[in-house]
């Protein structure tokens, strides 16, 4: 079995250390023995979606994002088509919200790819700290760190998870992230699949099972240590989580 794995202007969009992601996604394969390859995209390249199996699209600063986003309109139509025909996908920070129809910053609206019915809205008051994730997707929280002016708006989407400690998509610290199909966007990094090995093998098995059409079995790792430092990071949170939940429902 192989993987091929698209990262998406890299040279642009690394902002949040994503080609963490990138090494997390390779060493799991590695140690079950599949085969992975990793394709950078820049700049001007063509893009074949017909032989990708999983696309990370990363954060970046809202220059950077403008840059990308004139590269990505290339490319909207086999995007969309890629995503609705179950393709895999990883959104972070910037890259979540290049995925909705817009990001209105502080001068100017950046028009986005639409794949998602979401919008984005910067406000002055940036959205920084540690977060934790209780998800419907998992057994496991879903740690990382949010650094963020965006407000984003997700409508009748199905969210990533419910915020236990952070801020999340709007700072009012209810939701995080969207689910669609196979996508997963999220404002966690850090970067976020290191920090959480169980995203990580949801979608390479989502990826396996997409591209050989079976119920792929994940071999099983020896994740004990990420399990501690997830509930060391849980732990730690849990009176803070319940002080600000109730700091959040005074000011709303």
């Amino acid at each position: 079995m192989k993987l091929n794995i698209a990262h998406l202007y890299p040279d642009l969009l690394n902002l949040y250390g994503d080609r963490g992601n990138i090494q997390c996604f390779r060493k799991r394969l590695e140690w079950r023995g599949i085969d992975v390859e990793v394709t950078q995209y820049l700049q001007g390249d063509s893009i074949d979606f017909s032989d990708i199996d999983i696309v990370l699209l990363g954060g970046g600063s809202d220059r950077e994002q403008e840059i990308v986003c004139e590269e990505l309109k290339k490319i909207k139509k086999d995007f969309k088509e890629y995503v609705e025909n179950d393709g895999v996908v990883l959104a972070v920070c910037g890259g979540y919200q290049l995925l909705g129809k817009y990001y209105k910053t502080k001068t100017k609206s950046i028009e986005g790819l639409g794949i998602l019915d979401i919008y984005t809205e910067w406000e002055p008051e940036r959205l920084i700290r540690n977060i934790i994730l209780n998800s419907d997707l998992f057994s496991t929280p879903i740690v990382g760190f949010e650094n963020h002016g965006g407000r984003t708006y997700i409508g009748n989407h199905t969210p990533l998870g419910k915020v236990f400690f952070g801020l999340g998509n709007t700072g009012k610290g209810d939701y995080e992230g969207v689910v669609y199909k196979n996508v997963i966007a999220t404002y966690l990094h850090g970067p976020l699949l290191p920090k959480n090995p169980h995203v990580c093998d949801y979608l390479l098995k989502k990826a396996l099972d997409r591209k050989y059409k079976e119920d792929v079995k994940l071999a099983k790792l020896d994740d004990h240590m990420e399990a501690a430092a997830n509930n060391y990071i849980v732990a730690r949170y849990s009176n803070k989580g319940n002080v600000i939940k109730e700091a959040i429902k005074r000011n709303t």
